[in-house]
Order: structure tokens, then C-alpha cells, then sequence
């Protein structure tokens, strides 16, 4: 079972599947996943997400040196819960994002293509257009991994 940590990614489970947030530094990455947290996900990881391949399904883990560390703007390091669940969805924080993707793009990640969304970040609503997201263009649940999936204490 190999390990890599990603840096400036953050992580959120949602029904049991990961949605990792990358865009560049003060794109609002924390401020999305702090959003759907609120909407009951649970954090996997704030900038730094730790990715381990078991049974071929591509798992999110709360990173060694952070884990349960997010940071909330103008306020500092919160700890919270953090949870591991298999990758669904990438979304990448862009201003430029189209309006009506036309096809969703994948990247590669440890040899295993993941849907990349490019996401508007910012609005009033984007905790729940990711939720969307996730929903319409995320990878169904694999049932190896499905066992895998549990809350870290």
C-alpha cells in the first residue's frame, strides 16, 4: 500500500465519498470545505490530504502532520473531526470556469482517473452547486472501498 501526500488540496467526505478542493493559495479552498462542513460533511484534510491505493479504489486520508487542522480566515487553526473516504471528485477553484462544462475532464492520481471539475469559487451557493457536482459528475461509490470508509478518531 503506497502513500502520497498531495499539498494545497483540501478534503471533505460527503455520503461517504471524498471531494478534494485544489486551486492556489487564497482561492477560498477552506472557506468551501468550512461551508459544506456546515452542511454535514467532514474533513478529511486542509491543504494537505494524504492518498493511499487499497483494493484499487484511490482513498483520502487526513494528512500525518495536520490531521484535523483547518484553518478558518481571520480566526486560525480550528481542530475538527476528520474522516477517510475513496476520491469521487476533484473540483479546481477557478474563476474562469465555464458556466456549462460540456464534457468534465479527469486527472490521474496514483494511476486512477478521477473526474476534474473546473468550479467558479466564491459565491453565495457554492457549498451546495459542489454537492451537485459531486452528485452529477463524481465516481459512484466503489463497493471494495465502501468497507474502508470510516471515521479516524
Amino acid at each position: 500500500m503506497s502513500k502520497q501526500v498531495l499539498a494545497n488540496v483540501t478534503g471533505v467526505a460527503i455520503g461517504g465519498r471524498a471531494l478534494l478542493i485544489e486551486g492556489a493559495p487564497g482561492v477560498g479552498k477552506s472557506s468551501l470545505a468550512l461551508a459544506l462542513i456546515d452542511r454535514g460533511a467532514v474533513l478529511i484534510g486542509d491543504d494537505a490530504i494524504e492518498l493511499v491505493v487499497q483494493d484499487g479504489a484511490l482513498i483520502a486520508a487526513p494528512p500525518p502532520n495536520t490531521s484535523g487542522l483547518i484553518e478558518v480566515r481571520n480566526i486560525g487553526l480550528v481542530e475538527l473531526p476528520t474522516a477517510r473516504a475513496p476520491v469521487a471528485l476533484v473540483l479546481k477553484l477557478d474563476p474562469d470556469a465555464p458556466r456549462f462544462p460540456m464534457e468534465v475532464p479527469t486527472t490521474v492520481m496514483a494511476d486512477i482517473f478521477v473526474p476534474l471539475l473546473p468550479f467558479a469559487p466564491g459565491d453565495a451557493t457554492q457549498a451546495l452547486r459542489a454537492e451537485h457536482a459531486l452528485a452529477k459528475h463524481g465516481l459512484p461509490f466503489p463497493s471494495a472501498a465502501q468497507a474502508a470508509t470510516r471515521q479516524v478518531q
